[in-house]
């Protein structure tokens, strides 16, 4: 499995954008991420870093359900 790298937290709140998630809300330095459907409700909380760390990142990829290669540069 390839590593996503560096990704900062804009990089991944527009992934999450351009694969039907959109921001409920922001506090301070995190941004909400919600993608409905009509049997769920997939939610997921992303801080607004220069640097994401390697582990939150996993964190946001498993959460979000997308496919890692996504985050991939």
């Amino acid at each position: 499995m390839a590593n996503p790298g560096v990704l900062s937290g804009k990089e991944v709140v527009a992934i999450l954008a351009d694969n039907g998630f959109a921001e409920v809300r922001r506090r301070e330095s995190h941004i909400v991420m919600q993608r409905r459907t009509p049997d769920s409700t997939v939610t997921v909380v992303v801080p607004d870093h220069k640097e994401i760390r390697p582990g939150t990142l996993a964190s946001i990829i498993r959460q979000s359900q997308l496919l890692r290669r996504l985050f991939e540069r």
